[in-house]
């Protein structure tokens, strides 16, 4: 480039004028700022302007110069591929040269600019970025030194995976010896900007690292006591991964690490502490744990415990000192956004409700959500939480003492911290809590009408990490008590105590199940009257409340005085609502929960609610289809509206069974579900499979015509790697082949063999497992002759999954099945039979025929095998199992 590209003046003023009116807060003002900067991209030399003032223009000031160049590298980040070669190369050198701007915010500008240029793939193409910046570090100049780390240690956060490839010719063989000569460097910023560069290849273990490991160790170390915070929040930082990926390396100077973590926990800098907080928790899931960290609970205990109150910056931002809010509506802001759980179906197992393989909701996320998410209290309570799971009653020792002290303090900040640490030990100590209990809970019971809402709100929390010995116990002796006051508390004027009550009344209603039935009406009335009062967020949390309390109760709450208490207020939010409100999210899975439960009694709402779900279906799919064919045009829909509503005519479809033929009669549904089990995202798969199930069962005749259009796909869909989805697939293909029978014979071939194959799979959930062997059972109860040539290839694996699941139809049908294909194929259960007599003694009751199917083949065993063989077949029995089998099939 000969001659130095030269701004034109009138350009120039221009760009000014209109970087100065966009630092307006007026928002037309933006909005025609946004305009004029979409037309100037137009011109090839715009971006030479942009960073010329950001570079070149001294005489601006700072805020704007920095803008110039926010704007600039948007543009790179949306455009770079299109500018011209002169244009990108202007914007390489300046960089390169204004790195060490005077100005921090220059130069911060200046780093940013050059990490979004390098992450669009431009460190291949600009191959003399890195050896510059690196030299620079070596420069006598400050601002130089410390604008080339700046930048290095964006492109390090960026860029982590590149430059430890082949692609790049291993430039962290230089670097990382680079950085660790500046660990011991004079300025504190340099110091900081060098661990947080070497921090970034520690998860990923990276090899030119791990050479330098003991070096890098040693340096942390001569840091430890660094004056510099933000040196001290790297070094810490740094442990707490080091512990993931070298434990190793660690373990040799534990004791001390352990001893400086301590200290660190407690540092005056709160983000100091809150990265030494993480220590404990990641210590917690080492199988090391109890080993080195069992001499030093006496110290770590009261540490934690310490953390948990809050911080007087935390009360003024959770406006803790204002007790009544109910009517100030919310900020939109603070409404996260939640996740819609699709539909799985699950077996029942003995003695308990449907399992959940997850426990979401034991997750610490007690309450301050608005707050900067996660911080030193929840941490240290996240690491008291686990750490009791490591400990159990050892842990219980040390808090005993600290909590008689806590909980019954005169200062309320203290007392609400003793509550979250009660909370907190719930789940790991409950053995060693349980004496204690018949006087603390109704202790935290009156707490809930303490006078301050941030000790009401985190009660509540607590005491549902209780819910289930409450339950446990005679009801009149705790559970009616603390129901009371927590309906007392879903009406408290304070929204943090509201939410914090809804959430926890949604729990014990998960433990309490039918025994809430007598107290119906009074919890109906408390939950309608909500209604009237809640601001929006909490009608979110609302809808969560009356799902979960319909899940529980199920047919109970399918009376007149209750519907006509609970349906208008639902049905109300349910016209009020747009079909683009993200709102309708809950109250579809709610009213799904709701029409499960009322089965009957949900028929006079049962039609617009139906059509309203295939339209938001059938809405979602056409704006997918525009998407597709015109992206620059149309936006890509949320499908989360097709999925809820997917789930919500699975609702309809189980509670009202075949009196939903006319609706579906009626309308386009099966042509829909057909796009959508085609759908390239797995959540709308796994619901619309769901729903044929669901349909398959309430009016098969109308999926019938279907079915030839619908095995191939299901066939495809049982890949064990998308768990839910080959789940609800496979669930599917079970109930088809009843409603089928023989007329399934085509379709076996599509999926035995995938069925096979994952109920031989190692680690495949329970879940998936139990409804793989009903699905195979059910198969080869419908056509026995193609199932049963493989009954040796699953005959183990299908015992063992099923002996644990209730009796029920699913069951009964599938052992009909398998029964059957022994009859067929006699020799393939040979080997395995003490399998199948532990399966057959699982079952508590069995419908006589099939008590005498099972009868047949036990005799017909053991008259083959003679006497003598089946008395040494049965001694390896277990005791249950043989008494089991005597009485109740005479062998």
């Amino acid at each position: 480039m000969e001659c130095e590209w030269k701004p034109d003046e009138q350009g120039l003023q221009q760009i000014l004028q209109l970087l100065k009116e966009s630092q307006s807060p007026d928002t037309s003002t933006q909005r025609s700022v946004q305009q004029r900067l979409e037309q100037l991209n137009q011109y090839p030399d715009f971006n030479n302007y942009l960073i010329f003032v950001l570079t070149k223009l001294k005489s601006e000031d700072e805020p704007t110069r920095s803008l110039s160049g926010l704007i600039l590298k948007n543009n790179v980040k949306a455009h770079y591929q299109n500018f011209p070669n002169g244009v990108s190369d202007f914007i390489k050198s300046e960089c390169l040269q204004n790195i060490g701007d005077t100005s921090p915010l220059i130069r911060a500008t200046v780093g940013i600019l050059i990490t979004t240029i390098a992450s669009k793939g431009e460190l291949q193409n600009w191959p003399e970025l890195l050896p510059k910046l690196c030299l620079l570090l070596d420069s006598e100049d400050y601002n130089t030194c410390e604008g080339a780390f700046g930048a290095l240690q964006k492109i390090c956060e960026d860029s982590a995976e590149i430059l430890d490839s082949d692609m790049l010719d291993r430039p962290l063989n230089i670097m990382i010896p680079k950085f660790l000569q500046f660990f011991k460097h004079s300025s504190p910023k340099i110091r900081s900007h060098a661990i947080a560069c070497v921090n970034q290849f520690i998860i990923s273990r990276t090899q030119a690292l791990m050479l330098h490991i003991d070096p890098f160790i040693e340096n942390l170390f001569a840091l430890a006591t660094d004056e510099e915070p933000e040196v001290r929040k790297n070094v810490c930082r740094a442990l707490v991964m080091l512990l993931e990926v070298r434990l190793d390396r660690l373990l040799p100077h534990m004791h001390n690490i352990i001893e400086y973590m301590l200290q660190r926990t407690q540092d005056q800098d709160e983000n100091v502490a809150l990265e030494a907080c993480e220590f404990w928790l990641t210590l917690a899931e080492q199988p090391v744990c109890k080993e080195v960290l069992c001499g030093h609970l006496s110290q770590l205990t009261p540490v934690l415990v310490n953390g948990m109150k809050y911080s007087e910056i935390d009360i003024i931002l959770l406006k803790g000192d204002i007790e009544e809010d109910e009517a100030i509506p919310d900020n939109e802001q603070d409404i996260r956004p939640r996740f819609h759980r699709s539909r799985t179906v699950a077996q029942q197992h003995e003695g308990d409700g449907i399992e959940e393989d997850e426990d979401e909701d034991d997750e610490l996320d007690d309450d301050d959500d608005t707050i900067s998410d996660w911080n030193l209290r929840k941490c240290s309570a996240a690491a008291l939480d686990v750490l009791a799971n490591v400990f159990r009653e050892d842990l219980l020792l040390h808090i005993l003492p600290l909590l008689k002290e806590l909980l019954f303090h005169p200062e309320w900040v203290v007392k609400e911290s003793g509550i979250l640490v009660l909370g907190a030990i719930a789940e790991g100590c409950m053995q060693g809590m349980i004496p204690y209990l018949p006087e603390l809970i109704p202790h935290l019971v009156q707490c809930l009408s303490d006078k301050k809402a941030l000790v009401r709100s985190i009660t509540c929390w607590t005491l549902s990490r209780y819910a289930h010995w409450v339950v446990s116990q005679p009801p009149d002796t705790y559970l009616k008590p603390l129901m009371t006051e927590l309906l007392k508390r879903i009406l408290d004027s304070n929204k943090r105590v509201q939410e914090a009550a809804c959430s926890a009344f949604a729990t014990l209603e998960e433990e309490a199940c039918t025994e809430l039935v007598p107290y119906l009406a009074f919890i109906l009335d408390t939950l309608v009257f909500a209604f009237s009062k809640y601001q929006h967020k909490n009608l979110l949390i609302l809808y969560d409340a009356i799902g979960t309390l319909a899940d529980s109760v199920g047919h109970h709450l399918n009376k007149p005085e209750y519907i006509q208490m609970l349906m208008p207020p639902l049905i109300q939010k349910w016209n009020q609502l747009k079909d683009e409100d993200k709102d309708l999210f809950p109250l579809l899975e709610c009213l799904s929960s709701v029409a499960t439960a009322l089965q009957s009694g949900f028929l006079p709402y049962c039609e617009p609610v139906y059509q309203r779900c295939v339209n938001l279906v059938q809405k979602t799919l056409a704006q997918a289809m525009l998407h597709q064919s015109q992206p620059d045009q149309y936006e890509s829909p949320d499908k989360d509206f097709m999925i809820v509503a997917l789930d919500l005519l699975s609702g309809l479809a189980e509670g009202l069974g075949g009196t939903i033929e006319q609706l579906v009669a009626r309308s386009n549904i099966l042509t829909l579900m057909y796009q959508c089990m085609q759908d390239k995202m797995p959540e709308v798969r796994q619901s619309s499979f769901a729903l044929l199930g669901d349909l398959t069962k309430a009016c098969f005749q109308h999926v019938k015509p279907c079915i030839a259009d619908f095995m191939p796909i299901l066939g495809t869909n049982l890949n064990p790697e998308l768990i839910s989805v080959c789940n609800n697939a496979t669930w599917a293909i079970g109930e088809i082949s009843i409603q089928m029978g023989p007329e399934m014979q085509p379709y076996i071939a599509m999926v035995l063999q995938q069925l096979v194959e994952i109920i031989n799979r190692p680690n495949t959930p329970k879940t998936l497992l139990e409804n793989t062997a009903i699905t195979i059972g059910r198969l080869g109860y419908v056509c026995p002759q193609e199932v049963a040539p493989m009954l040796q290839q699953f005959i183990r694996p299908w015992c063992t999954s099923l002996r644990n699941i209730r009796d029920n139809e699913e069951k009964d049908s599938a052992f009909r099945g398998i029964c059957t294909m022994i009859s067929v194929n006699p020799g393939g259960v040979v080997q395995d039979f003490i399998f199948f007599c532990d399966a057959v003694a699982s079952w508590v009751n069995p419908k006589d025929d099939l008590r005498d199917m099972f009868y047949k083949i036990l005799h017909g065993f053991k008259n083959q095998v003679g006497e003598e063989n089946w008395r040494r077949f049965s001694d390896q029995f277990p005791l249950p199992l043989k008494e089991r089998l005597a009485t109740f099939y005479g062998v």
